[in-house]
């Protein structure tokens, strides 16, 4: 969510003390997210000869 939404909504008077309490907790969600998106695409096996473990059909 915006930070400015947060700031709004939390009624505090300056950006600075929303940014300053909630963007750690949203850099490291991102961190998280990210983290969970690279182990998911990863390939588990690094043999390119080898067929895929899985296959996504559209």
């Amino acid at each position: 969510m915006d930070l400015v939404v947060i700031k709004e909504l939390l009624g505090h008077a300056h950006i600075g003390v929303t940014a300053g309490v909630y963007a750690p907790v949203r850099l490291r969600l991102q961190r998280q997210a990210i983290d969970t998106l690279n182990g998911a695409l990863d390939p588990v096996n690094d043999n390119p000869d080898d067929p895929p473990a899985a296959a996504g059909v559209r």
